[in-house]
């Protein structure tokens, strides 16, 4: 059976459509894959900035932290000790003193921004150094007796800076070089510097073991002692020496002299001094009671029984005597 022209015609025509729906259908799936394969290379290509972003923040924090190294490595590196002995030895010899600085320490700095160290010396007492202009020196061993007067007065007082190297507070070894000096032979044990004198003289207390302390003053011209006996009837005070030590130093002088000796001393006292030598009363463990006149040397020049030594500087103040008939004389011939 043949087909019609219309029937061929509408054959075609759904052919084609057919068709035509198939090449719709077949360009859809190439743009829908088109567009994945753009996305895909769009998150490709994000991802790569991401990742390029990444090592560079990683590349500038690697660079800062390099950055920081050099930084830190090229800080100065803090002074040497021998550094620090030089600088201190410069500062030292500028502020006047004769130290040979054996070790320093550099203790920082002044509110001024000065410099500090505290030096000790091959001789003699360490220093406190400022580098103030012009340099300025401290003794260690005079701080260290302002701070024992202001702890007395006070046990919670700020005494400020205080000397720490262990042989700048050997006060003891300082004074005991000093006392030689001032030519004071007794086994010195105790030792401090208490201040300075009317004159701007500096003067040290030095406790002796067994005997009679003394105060040495340091002169232009040398030194001065006075013993802590002369010194306590003169206002003064003597914290290392004892009555007892006292009491013994007379018993060693009154040695010499068989009429001295014969008195062991409980009490003493120095009475003065005027051309003839110095004057010392004793109270005797027997009762009685004596005046003696030393010479410079303190050897014993006379001795004056209590009974016949009123009128020698007072007479004596420690012995009870009975009062001198009028008209009797109250000194024995000198010898």
């Amino acid at each position: 059976m043949s087909k019609s022209p219309l029937a061929a015609v509408s054959m075609a025509a759904l052919c084609l459509n057919l068709m035509s729906g198939g090449a719709v259908f077949a360009a859809s799936g190439e743009a829908e894959a088109g567009q994945t394969r753009t996305q895909r290379a769009l998150a490709r290509n994000a991802a790569e900035q991401d990742a390029e972003a990444q090592e560079g923040q990683e590349g500038e924090q690697t660079e800062q932290s390099g950055n920081n190294r050099r930084n830190r490595n090229s800080q100065p590196a803090p002074p040497t000790p021998e550094e620090i002995a030089a600088a201190a030895q410069t500062m030292a010899t500028a502020a006047g003193t004769t130290c040979q600085v054996t070790q320093a320490n550099l203790l920082g700095q002044t509110a001024e921004q000065e410099l500090t160290y505290e030096a000790a010396c091959a001789t003699g007492p360490g220093y406190i150094l400022i580098g103030s202009t012009p340099p300025r020196a401290v003794d260690c061993v005079l701080l260290a007796g302002q701070a024992d007067i202001e702890r007395a007065r006070d046990p919670a007082a700020d005494v400020g800076t205080q000397c720490l190297i262990p042989q700048n507070t050997d006060v003891l070894r300082v004074v005991s070089a000093y006392a030689a000096e001032a030519g004071v032979t007794c086994p010195v044990d105790q030792g401090a510097s208490i201040g300075k004198s009317r004159e701007e003289n500096l003067i040290y207390e030095v406790g002796c073991s067994g005997v009679d302390g003394a105060w040495i003053e340091r002169l232009p011209t040398g030194w001065k002692v006075t013993a802590c006996a002369q010194v306590i009837t003169q206002n003064g005070t003597c914290r290392y020496s004892t009555a007892a030590e006292q009491n013994a130093t007379l018993k060693a002088r009154f040695a010499s002299n068989a009429e001295a000796a014969a008195c062991d001393p409980t009490q003493g006292r120095y009475m003065g001094a005027n051309a003839n030598g110095s004057f010392f009363e004793a109270k005797c463990a027997a009762g009685n009671g004596i005046i003696v006149r030393f010479d410079t040397q303190f050897a014993v020049q006379q001795v004056y029984p209590c009974e016949v030594a009123q009128r020698i500087g007072g007479g004596c103040t420690m012995t009870e005597v009975p009062p001198l008939p009028e008209g009797t004389v109250s000194t024995p011939p000198a010898q």
